[in-house]
């Protein structure tokens, strides 16, 4: 249950110390136990990074992309299982509630990208629009740079792919349609649990559930393809909702669907037990002790092939209970063939 000095609105809890600094701050209790706090809800400070490049190169069998592009660093959405948490520590903050409060705004990534592009070197290849960080976390409504990368994506009829947790994604919807009529476009939505409780604690600032399929059905109607990802899926809080998840995402139009398992590499272990024992004390332990099973007895896992879909009996289960209602609601869907062959060398127009 929670308690008085609960940070509504907020994922992570605390800061946890940022493991590249060599000091850091602590409150010592009359009990004995350090524990840094905070006294007030901390509010969004906004910070500009100038980097010499935007797209960043991945390496990774596990991900079915090359290239990345993120605009934001930080993500408001304050997703309690978030992997990128761990990044945010590279530029001196915390993985807790600094990386949901402190967001890089990176304001030249367009222009960045369209210097790429431009570059005899570059070699078409599907961008991933979130790779790290959401594209579409709300102060995209403030900034459209991701508005602006896809309008220098359809320039250059250079493939992207999107995946978010956010219907703000509708207001490109007229990009969106171009690209998809030229084959150079994938849509995913990220849907959690339906269960708008469990959401408000777990990811609080995304959209609903609701919200997120109705996305589904407006992309739809408008001939953009869509898909979703049914992840993290945790044992014990959501694994159950697998088949009404991908019932709903079917029945709004989605042509595809994938999962991943909870893996707490970092400091994302620490903040999301603190989370877990706040706010279902009940049962904290045995969806403890379950996140491990799927992990060889660790919550934390880095081995490609393994770590996204987990090994084990709560594995297998996750694993069989997905495919099952995969077969039921999607067979016969898949997303089409992105054009990888369109892409205009040197563009149409000049440089911004």
């Amino acid at each position: 249950m929670q308690d008085h000095d609960y940070f509504k609105g907020k994922g992570a809890q605390i800061n946890t110390f940022n493991r590249f600094d060599k000091h850091h701050l602590a409150y010592d209790h009359v009990e004995g136990l350090d524990e840094q706090h905070l006294a007030d809800k901390p509010k969004t400070e906004i910070f500009y990074e100038t980097p010499k490049k935007i797209i960043s190169r991945n390496d990774s069998p596990d991900l079915p992309f090359d290239h990345s592009v993120n605009p934001y660093q930080g993500c408001e959405h304050g997703c309690i299982y978030c992997y990128a948490r761990n990044s945010h520590e590279y530029w001196g903050f915390s993985a807790g509630l600094d990386f949901e409060s402190k967001i890089i705004v990176k304001k030249d990534a367009p222009q960045l990208l369209e210097e790429a592009f431009l570059k005899k070197s570059w070699k078409p290849s599907k961008l991933m629009l979130s790779g790290n960080t959401d594209c579409y976390q709300p102060l995209e409504q403030r900034f459209e740079l991701t508005r602006a990368i896809l309008k220098v994506c359809l320039r250059y009829r250079n493939p992207v792919g999107i995946i978010t947790k956010n219907a703000l994604i509708t207001r490109d919807i007229d990009i969106l349609k171009e690209l998809a009529s030229h084959r150079l476009v994938h849509v995913y939505l990220s849907i959690t649990t339906l269960d708008e409780k469990l959401r408000q604690l777990m990811e609080p600032r995304t959209a609903s559930a609701v919200k997120k399929l109705r996305a589904i059905r407006q992309l739809t109607n408008e001939g953009i393809p869509v898909g979703i990802m049914n992840a993290p899926i945790i044992p014990g809080l959501n694994h159950h909702e697998i088949p009404k998840v991908l019932e709903a995402a079917a029945h709004a139009g989605a042509k595809s669907a994938g999962y991943t398992v909870v893996r707490l590499n970092g400091q994302i272990a620490d903040l999301t037990r603190d989370w877990l024992f706040k706010n279902f004390p009940d049962r904290a332990q045995k969806v403890w002790n379950q996140v491990c099973e799927l992990h060889g007895g660790n919550v934390n896992d880095s081995e490609f092939g393994r770590r996204q879909s987990g090994e084990g009996s709560y594995a297998d289960i996750i694993k069989q209970l997905f495919k099952k209602s995969q077969k039921k609601y999607f067979e016969g869907r898949s997303m089409p063939k992105i054009d990888m062959d369109s892409f205009r060398r040197g563009g149409n127009y000049q440089l911004f």
